[in-house]
């Protein structure tokens, strides 16, 4: 069997929502408070009132410090979760896993990189409290697994430290990628990049309540009060029959597969049109040779898209093509959670991805075209780079 924690995000997700929740569950709030007390924060204090939120009563979370105007960037952070001597070390590569997800985000959003983005709103302390809190509470509850149910974001505008943005704001839609959302018609942030994040890097899988055997319910109020609805967040802890879905980080999201059979476009008609179909935001083009009718030769097309592209694949397959119909349907999709890296050569800087595979741990991979790139640029095989670059992961893993 295998501990499970089930995130009901039936009016989104936030940092103390979350937090509120796990303390609902069971865990001492003096326990999560002199952890995060001893990232050197000795005077922040953290405390949980029961409130009513539509006539349900759930935990609402208050984290007071000292007024700061600090502007922090990812190693800052790091830093701080490192020295905490009151925090395991499960509970820390949690939440640096939290943070490196805002991380990646933040700096797709503004063009820079991981080591120079600023955090601000995550930077805050009542924010890396509500971070860390939720990796030693789900540490102390002995969670294995996080499933969790598609995500409301909500809808209208709201201000954050670059200005009047649309919800979700850029950070939050950015760490949401891939994670299916639920409809909401709402107006307010449901969802916020804390929420988003814990999310992203935690949760193996999202879609309805698993076959699970419950053992408890917890509930975190958010700050906000619906029209109609309690805005909490419901955990419900318990435990499910392991398995290959469970026993690792795996995630799960829905996509919408394309298919149209051709014996009548020509190669390079063909390559063009992958070409402007990956542009576009197609996940993978595959070329299949096959037996038509006639005895012609020809290839079945397939698009493996985004659910939202789905009519821009299609004009595209239309225009670009000889296709004349297209065949579609959506699949279910479990894949590995991956992480971009970098990693510094002899060569100079390759980029790479990182998987987690269930029950064999991390595995590095680095990306082609810089692998050529690097070769070409130093008069060498990609074989080489792959080897350089594939040591100086395993040498920076190490430290």
């Amino acid at each position: 069997m295998v501990r499970i924690a089930y995130f009901d995000c039936f009016s989104g997700i936030s940092g103390d929502m979350t937090l509120g929740a796990l303390i609902d569950l069971g865990v001492p709030v003096e326990r999560i408070e002199s952890a995060v007390r001893s990232m050197r924060l000795p005077e922040l204090s953290i405390t949980a009132e029961q409130v009513k939120k539509c006539g349900f009563r759930a935990l609402h979370v208050k984290i007071t410090h000292p007024p700061e105007h600090a502007h922090r960037h990812l190693h800052h952070i790091t830093d701080m979760i490192d020295r905490a001597d009151e925090v395991s070390e499960a509970a820390k590569d949690l939440a640096k896993r939290i943070f490196h997800e805002v991380a990646v985000a933040e700096a797709k959003v503004h063009g820079s990189t991981m080591e120079k983005v600023h955090f601000h709103e995550v930077g805050a302390i009542d924010s890396i409290a509500d971070i860390v809190g939720t990796a030693v509470a789900l540490d102390h509850l002995g969670v294995q697994t996080i499933h969790a149910a598609p995500v409301p974001t909500g809808n209208g505008s709201i201000t954050i430290a670059h200005g009047r943005v649309a919800i979700p704001a850029p950070a939050t839609a950015e760490i949401l990628t891939g994670i299916p959302l639920a409809p909401c018609e709402i107006t307010g942030e449901l969802t916020t990049p804390t929420g988003a994040a814990i999310l992203k890097s935690l949760a193996t899988s999202f879609g309805g309540l698993p076959a699970m055997k419950i053992e408890a319910v917890g509930y975190g109020a958010g700050t906000m009060d619906l029209d109609g609805q309690a805005n909490v967040l419901r955990v419900l802890l318990g435990e499910i029959e392991s398995d290959a879905t469970t026993m690792g980080p795996i995630q799960s999201d829905r996509i919408a597969v394309l298919e149209t059979n051709l014996d009548d476009s020509t190669p390079e008609q063909l390559a063009d049109c992958a070409e402007r179909l990956m542009a576009a935001g197609a996940l993978d083009v595959i070329q299949i040779p096959c037996m038509m009718k006639k005895g012609r030769c020809g290839v079945i097309v397939s698009v493996i898209t985004p659910t939202t592209r789905i009519a821009l694949m299609e004009q595209i397959l239309f225009q670009h093509s000889s296709a004349i119909g297209i065949r579609r349907h959506l699949a279910d999709r479990h894949k590995l959670v991956r992480t971009s890296v970098n990693v510094e050569t002899t060569m100079g800087p390759v980029r790479g991805k990182v998987v987690v595979v269930p029950g064999l741990g991390e595995r590095f991979t680095v990306e082609d075209d810089d692998a050529r790139a690097v070769a070409t640029a130093n008069q060498t095989t990609g074989q080489e780079v792959r080897r350089l670059a594939r040591d100086a992961w395993d040498d920076q893993r190490k430290k």
